[in-house]
């Protein structure tokens, strides 16, 4: 029953920025990690950053590093995806994951298309 949805997504100019926001749902667990994942036309789905629930530690792939942040709302169960500096190879769709910590269950939203172009 756990349910996440993304929003956000869409077209910006190379340099823009966009922030995506995932609603989650259903969430009867309170150690779970939140994180995006993108993934490009012809390439497998990569990960790109995570926040914990507990202690709200971060984690970066190194190509977003200083360009994109993760962060909760305060008492919420959303995560957002700001990014910044946008760059071509930033288009993909971006996923937004639930894993639990310490037991099984992983989770997937529908996913959002960014597209960054001229």
């Amino acid at each position: 029953q756990v349910q996440l949805v993304e929003s956000g997504g869409g077209l910006v100019q190379p340099g823009g920025s966009l922030r995506l926001s995932c609603a989650a749902s259903g969430l009867t667990f309170t150690r779970y990690v939140m994180r995006w994942y993108r993934q490009a036309p012809g390439k497998e789905r990569e990960f790109i950053a995570a926040i914990t629930s507990v202690s709200e530690f971060t984690n970066y792939v190194d190509s977003v590093k200083g360009r994109f942040t993760i962060f909760r709302d305060n008492g919420k169960n959303t995560v957002h995806l700001q990014m910044n500096s946008l760059k071509s190879e930033d288009t993909a769709v971006y996923y937004c994951n639930v894993g639990r910590i310490g037991a099984a269950g992983d989770y997937w939203g529908q996913g959002t298309q960014v597209t960054v172009s001229s």
